[in-house]
């Protein structure tokens, strides 16, 4: 992965529905070599999947409820258990194992209080549990799906490609 796949993959998290011809000139390339370095990304998993990002109040689940769950059992079974029946669960939209005080943590959302009472119910039914703590979300400060690419391992060789076309910019200044 070099700087130009960074770019591809900035303006495609931005709006992955953007015209190839669009992709292309954000990355510096033409669009054939752009549509093959995107069919590589998406080949080699870096592009696991494209999505639509759909208005929540649209869908009637505008209320965003964080669920914090501590247990006392770690035994393997019912971890799985316990995993598996949470992930079955639609209205969980993430689902992640901490470390620290609490042990797992929920994002679900729903239209309103009593929605996530009976999800809240769903829960407590598939594994004993020492501690659930629910949050309400009372407005959304920032709201990503893109992943920062500043990150990103690039290959030593197109380093020294950028630094190169850097230079030839700057002598041309």
């Amino acid at each position: 992965m070099d700087r130009i796949d960074c770019r591809i993959l900035v303006a495609l998290q931005e709006d992955a529905g953007l015209p190839l011809a669009e992709i292309a000139e954000r990355a510096g390339l033409s669009p054939s070599p752009c549509w093959r370095r995107m069919q590589k990304l998406a080949d080699s998993g870096v592009i696991r999947k494209r999505v639509a990002l759909v208005d929540p109040e649209t869908l009637n689940v505008g209320t965003t409820v964080f669920v914090s769950i501590r247990t006392n059992c770690h035994d393997p079974k019912w971890s799985r258990d316990f995993c598996e029946g949470v992930a079955r669960i639609p209205e969980v939209m993430e689902f992640y194992r901490l470390s620290g005080q609490v042990d797992y943590l929920l994002k679900i959302v729903v239209p309103n209080i009593a929605a996530y009472d009976k999800i809240y119910h769903k829960i407590i039914q598939i594994a004993a549990i020492y501690d659930v703590s629910s949050s309400f979300s009372m407005e959304t400060i920032k709201y990503t799906t893109a992943l920062p690419v500043a990150y990103a391992e690039l290959d030593g060789s197109s380093n020294k490609l950028v630094k190169k076309t850097r230079r030839k910019t700057s002598r041309r200044a």
